[in-house]
């Protein structure tokens, strides 16, 4: 499995239109052949920062993704909204530990 974890710096008037888009978007998104866990997620102290959070089968998964007219439909309509250039990570997991059901002192 591969993580891919992409962080985007919206310019503050563009947030609200890519919260927009992105909800018409994650349905085709998590659809995608080898796509099993899609989020978005924001920055507590900076609301402009959004990243996503995807679970791939593979790279080559992802790499397919990537290359089709879903992503090619998507992305340009995102980097003009774009306050910074976007980064990108592709992860695979090492170690993955959640804590016990009751956390009661």
């Amino acid at each position: 499995m591969i993580t891919r974890i992409v962080k985007m710096t919206f310019r503050p008037d563009a947030v609200p239109r890519f919260l927009e888009l992105f909800e018409g978007w994650r349905h085709r998104i998590i659809a995608f052949p080898g796509c099993h866990h899609l989020e978005l997620l924001q920055d507590v102290r900076d609301p402009r920062i959004l990243m996503t959070y995807s679970v791939w089968n593979n790279a080559a998964a992802l790499e397919a993704y990537r290359n089709s007219e879903v992503f090619a439909s998507v992305w340009p309509v995102v980097k003009v909204l774009f306050d910074a250039p976007a980064e990108a990570w592709s992860l695979q997991e090492l170690h993955c530990m959640d804590a016990p059901n009751d956390q009661s002192p």
